[in-house]
Formats: structure tokens, C-alpha cells, sequence
């Protein structure tokens, strides 16, 4: 898989250290995959980060099933 797999995240030098995130906000891979670990469901994160999507959460956790929970910081 390539980063062309993840038209949702994106990683730039200059944006959170480099790390992945969420295209066009602040919001990495790292928090929400480390969110849903402690437990937080799908539905909380999305209430919590209402300028999140579905689509954003799910992605950001196939990333991280793709590349590994190291990859997202």
C-alpha cells in the first residue's frame, strides 16, 4: 500500500512534525487511532471532534493497520 491508498491523510514536514493526519486539519493518525485504543468509540471521537467524518476515522485506522501504530507519530 502507498499513501495514494489514503486520499484522507496526509503527511508534510512543516504540519504536526510530519506526522499523518487527517487532510486538511491539525488532527494525526496517532490521536485517533490512541483514542479508540482507550476505548472511545467511533460515535464519541465523532462527537468530540465534530469536524471529523466517518470517513476520516475509519481511514486514519486503516492507515495505521497498514503501516503500524510506529508510522502515526
Amino acid at each position: 500500500m502507498a499513501m495514494d491508498d489514503f486520499p484522507r491523510i496526509t503527511r508534510d514536514p512543516a504540519v504536526m512534525g510530519g506526522n499523518p493526519c487527517v487532510l486538511g486539519l491539525r488532527v494525526t493518525v496517532g490521536m485517533i487511532v490512541g483514542q479508540i485504543d482507550t476505548g472511545v468509540t467511533v460515535e464519541e471521537l465523532l462527537a468530540a471532534y465534530p469536524y471529523l467524518d466517518r470517513d476520516d476515522v475509519l481511514e486514519a485506522v486503516r492507515y495505521a493497520g497498514c503501516f503500524g501504530k510506529k508510522a502515526t507519530r
